[in-house]
């Protein structure tokens, strides 16, 4: 019997290695890799170029606390404002302590303004995290059921409601920031439509608000822009990263512009292992991989070609509510519950998940060739036909 807390309902099966967009169990079976560790494996598994640069940098030193420089995370820092346009950035390991450092700025610019119990608006199915604080901004009640009492100070909200939001902020005047995931991905791949990230960044100017956006998982070029936010053309106060980020090493950053820039001082906030140079260099070599494959093109491209290819592979497939996302970040919505779906596609040799009971999430790494997208959709889609024709 395993030591290990039961903290998961793991699927029967191991993996001893991968190779791009495939991975091959204890067993020697081979499964073409739709879910890239959720939205991890950036570059997808043993990419020679991540490799290296990870062998060599644990050949010089894996860890320097924060109590000095790390170049390597300074460089990181620089590149990442670069592409975002943000201004500062903090190191962690993983996206809840991304978004807790983003609820921690929040908090701080609320008392700053003289504001005693400061309060951000969330949204209906968002997902922050597990920790309490990012548990309580959540909206999924299964997900917090047993952890009470939450953590007060957040006031939810329905996504893309932009009226709903305008009516909060006349009667709470303890509001300070707004927190958006611009693609929920477990909350079903639902995106924020343009006009209302417009608006809400147009709002958040009028009454002093910070707007934090969760890009955990939606960041790092998976929706065809390095950041979501960009698609609207808008620049957020607070940006969280994790996932993608490092390729498959844990890392997490929050960045700050704006009212956000500067708010945390020497002692405010910290992380042990946050920005450590094996970290660091990863996501450094990530990022350089993405630019010169040209990856984030790719992406767009590839994710289209997804959607295209399954609306018809599946058209008049009585069951399926609607395919959406964007880039190579994709969600078939059925108008019944599938979880049973993941069990079947481990059969056919295919790895998926089902997200909000009846969402097909599919997250595969960028790196996913155009025969690759091809073999996906032939694998799936006789999946979903034989699964919604089913008494």
């Amino acid at each position: 019997m395993s030591h290990l807390m039961n903290t998961y309902g793991r699927l029967p099966v191991a993996f001893s290695h991968g190779d791009g967009s495939w991975l091959t169990d204890t067993d020697g079976k081979v499964y073409l890799d739709a879910l890239s560790g959720i939205a991890v494996n950036t570059l997808g598994h043993n990419h020679p170029t991540l490799v290296a640069a990870i062998s060599a940098q644990a050949g010089r030193i894996l860890h320097a606390s924060n109590l000095y420089r790390i170049p390597e995370q300074e460089q990181l820092a620089d590149k990442l404002a670069a592409l975002s346009g943000m201004d500062e950035v903090f190191f962690c390991n993983s996206g809840c302590e991304a978004n807790e450092a983003a609820i921690k700025l929040a908090r701080l610019y609320g008392h700053q303004q003289g504001i005693d119990s400061p309060a951000t608006i969330v949204m209906e199915k968002a997902f922050h995290g597990r920790t309490m604080a990012t548990l309580s901004a959540t909206g999924n009640r299964k997900a917090q059921a047993g952890f009470e009492p939450l953590v007060s100070g957040f006031v939810r909200v329905p996504y893309n409601n932009l009226e709903a939001i305008r009516t909060l902020a006349r009667y709470n005047k303890n509001v300070v920031a707004v927190m958006l995931e611009i693609v929920q991905g477990e909350g079903g791949i639902n995106i924020a439509d343009i006009d209302f990230q417009r608006g809400l960044r147009a709002l958040c100017d009028d009454r002093g608000w910070l707007l934090i956006c969760d890009e955990v998982q939606c960041g790092m070029g998976r929706t065809g822009t390095w950041f979501a936010f960009q698609h609207a053309g808008i620049r957020p106060d607070v940006v969280t990263l994790a996932k993608g980020l490092g390729g498959g090493v844990p890392i997490g950053a929050c960045l700050a512009a704006g009212q956000a820039k500067g708010l945390f001082k020497p002692g405010n906030h910290g992380s042990t292992f946050g920005g450590n140079p094996l970290a660091t260099a990863a996501a450094l070599t990530t990022i350089e991989v993405i630019e010169n494959d040209r990856l984030i093109e790719h992406a767009l491209i590839v994710g289209a070609s997804i959607r295209e290819r399954l609306a018809q592979a599946l058209a008049g497939c009585a069951g399926i509510v609607e395919i959406r996302g964007q880039g190579l970040m994709i969600g078939i919505e059925l108008d019944r519950e599938c979880g049973e779906l993941v069990t079947r596609g481990l059969a056919a040799g295919l790895l998926i998940n089902v997200t909000a009971e009846k969402v097909v999430r599919l997250l595969p790494a960028l790196t996913l060739g155009a025969d690759e997208a091809r073999e996906l959709v032939s694998r799936l889609a006789p999946l979903l036909r034989d699964f919604l024709a089913a008494p």
